[in-house]
């Protein structure tokens, strides 16, 4: 079978082995198409974290199942299945809390150990969901945007508050539209003016900032004062990470989900008046993924438009480059198997 794999960073390399042998407990997928995130572009540009070489990426699935054993999901060969790329111990601290997202021995599929950009692969049966009626696009954006999912979980946001998300990248924009489905109210930071006009037109979120224009102003003017009761930084920017406090309102959250390679530096004092709640977000759990099929099941998000650019496998090589480059308007880009 075909696979490609990141040798080092900046050169990716289409080989051929053969296909893999399912061992008990697990299942065999049939890979029909993988999306494009963060972390292969990181990994692929060598500054990813928690990352080594050689490595096939891809934790964005879509599948259908060749084999499988006999399973509580009442999974079966020849259903398309959601991949829940992290493989957990079951017994940590974590674990035993039911955070299995931020398992002590995690292992994340394309991260730590080889991921999907292969035409089958063996998982296992234990972190698949069914994926029902779903698209193999849909599939393919289920885990980005229960990554969403678990940061707008972890901060509780409620029906009627005003929330911040910095960053209109495939992440950021997903907490978009999931904050507005838990009855938030958005404000959209980023520099990029095409990013925040799909933000506005696609994702419908009540306001667009642009982060060189006086952010800070532009926040405290739309809330009266008063900034956002929760921030969520997308970016993984250390510079926008340091500055998220400053678009929180006193008493209010700021969730880092991006990830920064380095050391942070907050003014204590600043965040000490506030009496600020600094949480991350890592990962996603069952709940989650449940969340955004029932999300993509009912039509709210608008996929269609958020796959900007799709190539076959025997293409990627070619075209992943250009999906580093803002002007080319990639926001999810995924690749057919």
């Amino acid at each position: 079978m075909k696979y490609i794999v990141c040798e080092e960073p900046g050169k990716f390399e289409l080989k051929e082995k053969e296909a893999p042998v399912r061992k008990e407990g697990e299942a065999l997928l049939k890979i029909n198409k993988v999306g494009i995130c963060g972390t292969d572009l990181h990994a692929y540009a060598g500054n990813q974290a928690f990352f080594t070489y050689p490595r096939i990426l891809g934790h964005e699935l879509a599948s259908t199942v060749l084999e499988i054993d006999e399973n509580p999901q009442g999974i079966k060969a020849g259903d398309n299945v959601i991949v829940m790329p992290y493989v957990s111990c079951g017994k940590c601290v974590a674990c035993r809390a039911g955070k299995t997202n931020c398992c002590t021995n995690i292992t994340v599929l394309g991260v730590h150990g080889d991921g999907g950009m292969q035409e089958q692969i063996s998982v296992p049966a234990n972190i698949l969901l069914p994926a029902g009626n779903l698209s193999d696009d849909e599939m393919a954006i289920v885990e980005p945007l229960a990554i969403g999912a678990h940061a707008i979980r972890r901060a509780d946001v409620q029906e009627g508050e005003t929330v911040v998300v910095i960053g209109c990248g495939p992440i950021g924009i997903g907490m978009m539209k999931l904050a507005q489905v838990a009855g938030a109210k958005v404000i959209a930071l980023d520099m990029n003016d095409d990013r925040l006009k799909y933000a506005k037109e696609e994702i419908g979120v009540d306001y667009i900032v642009n982060v060189t224009d006086n952010p800070v102003e532009k926040v405290s003017e739309i809330t009266g004062g008063d900034l956002a009761t929760a921030v969520f930084d997308a970016t993984g920017h250390k510079g926008a990470l340091e500055a998220g406090p400053d678009y929180m309102a006193h008493g209010g959250r700021y969730v880092l989900v991006g990830l920064s390679k380095g050391e942070l530096t907050f003014l204590h004092p600043k965040i000490h008046a506030k009496e600020t709640t600094i949480m991350c977000s890592r990962n996603a759990t069952i709940e989650d993924f449940e969340h955004v099929v029932n999300v993509l099941n009912s039509g709210a998000f608008p996929t269609s438009s958020f796959i900007t650019h799709n190539v076959d496998m025997t293409e990627m090589i070619e075209n992943f480059d250009s999906w580093l480059k803002p002007e080319t308007g990639v926001i999810k880009a995924t690749v057919n198997f």
